[in-house]
């Protein structure tokens, strides 16, 4: 999180087959092609994965995981990443923000759609507006599942999936042969760790980390003796990072290896803030429910029971704009309110200089029970902060981010993190 600054069936507008009638002709030779060489030129093109030509805009990286396991998918740049990523993708600390953005990779492995659209019914495709700004469908003649994600506008994401096309050459292709050697991602954490005697305490005290992307249950483990605490992105409209890891299994092994949890949701951010899925003055009350409920269901769905807290990520934004503070402190109290009605303890992430100062001296709002701040002082501390008094939140609601993203190694296992000192609500 930067303190400082800071995909459901596919809507529908201009099918771009007029591009494919041009590009098809060479597109076995171009789909062979590396990424690199791809992604540098000026003029549309196609690729070809599992019997899928896909329409990429001009200006689009492309990028195969099967050749580039570590990559990290990432949802605030425009590209396409085809294959599954490996076990544990090079992310950085934190992305924020969505634009335009596709991922292809073979269904399965818990990652299919529960919507099933067909390749006859590829053109007519309608990407619906949505809390996360994603749609997910499987492509069974392909056997693939599609995520496509898009920044304000569904439509431009909408225009290059109906544009997608099954080779006519294509007959179903075998699934892969499952590895002889065992996913991570799967893998049971044989860890000897002995998990707290107190895990079902709504507090703890210790050291945290948090990463764009949910570890794999390997580096889980390996980090397990240096941290306590960890924290996963459940979803939202800003989230930037895919999830190739995390699910209801991860969630669940993690806190049996000992560590507790800071689920957070990435929702529409303030008016005057940088990224540009935002709510408005007119409509904050509005979406800050609306993020309440979608949380409360992804929470659900990792297996996050109800009485867990959940933590709204609003980044840092000028809170001198009175409109846009006032836009925000309305949003919070519908946060707070309707995840409360939800059965979830609702909790705040911000930067201390903004939203944090903002919600802690304003009155007449419902406000959160538990508030992650951010403060790149380098301070391991959760009090004696120069902009909240020692007052609030106290005792045991406060997780202060005192560094942020760097890399550290532990465990033989390096990632880039955010560092925190906690002393706060949890899962």
């Amino acid at each position: 999180m930067r303190h400082a600054v800071l995909f459901s069936v596919l809507s529908g507008a201009a099918a771009v087959a007029p591009v494919l009638a041009v590009l098809g002709t060479d597109s076995a030779r171009l789909a062979s092609r590396p990424a690199a060489a791809l992604t540098a030129g000026g003029g549309p093109r196609v690729v070809e994965y599992r019997g899928l030509r896909v329409p990429v805009p001009a200006g689009w990286a492309v990028h195969r995981l099967d050749a580039d396991p570590a990559r990290c998918v990432r949802y605030d740049r425009h590209a396409v990443y085809l294959g599954r990523p490996g076990p544990q993708p090079d992310c950085p600390a934190r992305v924020v923000g969505r634009t335009e953005a596709v991922h292809i990779e073979p269904a399965g492995d818990g990652r299919s759609a529960r919507t099933v659209v067909h390749a006859d019914k590829l053109a007519s495709l309608t990407v619906a507006p949505n809390a996360d700004h994603e749609t997910r469908l499987t492509l069974p003649e392909a056997g693939v599942t599609i995520t496509g994600v898009y920044g304000t506008d569904p439509a431009r994401l909408q225009r290059m999936l109906r544009g997608t096309r099954l080779s006519a050459k294509w007959t179903a292709a075998p699934r892969r042969p499952v590895p002889s050697s065992p996913d991570v991602r799967r893998e049971a954490p044989a860890n000897g760790s002995v998990p707290d005697a107190d895990m079902d305490r709504p507090w703890v005290r210790g050291k945290g980390f948090d990463t764009c992307t949910a570890p794999s249950l390997a580096t889980m483990k390996a980090w397990r003796p240096s941290f306590k605490v960890t924290n996963i992105y459940i979803g939202g409209a800003a989230r930037g990072c895919a999830q190739p890891n995390l699910s209801a299994s991860w969630v669940k092994q993690v806190r049996e290896m000992g560590y507790r949890i800071t689920p957070t949701y990435v929702g529409l951010q303030a008016p005057c803030g940088s990224r540009p899925q935002r709510f408005t003055r007119k409509n904050a009350a509005k979406q800050g429910a609306k993020a309440a409920v979608d949380a409360a269901r992804k929470a659900k769905a990792l297996g996050i029971p109800e009485g867990a807290p959940i933590y709204f990520d609003m980044e840092a934004y000028n809170s001198k704009k009175k409109a846009c503070k006032a836009a925000v402190l309305q949003f919070v109290d519908k946060w707070v309110e309707r995840l409360t009605d939800e059965g979830y303890i609702p909790c705040l992430y911000s930067s201390a200089k903004s939203g944090i100062r903002d919600v802690g001296w304003a009155t007449g709002i419902s406000k959160p029970a538990g508030i992650w701040f951010a403060n790149w002082n380098g301070k391991a501390s959760v009090y004696n902060d120069p902009y909240l008094p020692d007052r609030w939140w106290s005792p045991h609601r406060r997780i202060k981010q005192y560094r942020g993203g760097h890399k550290e190694k532990h465990g033989g296992v390096t990632l880039n993190i955010d560092s925190n000192i906690v002393d706060g609500r949890v899962y």
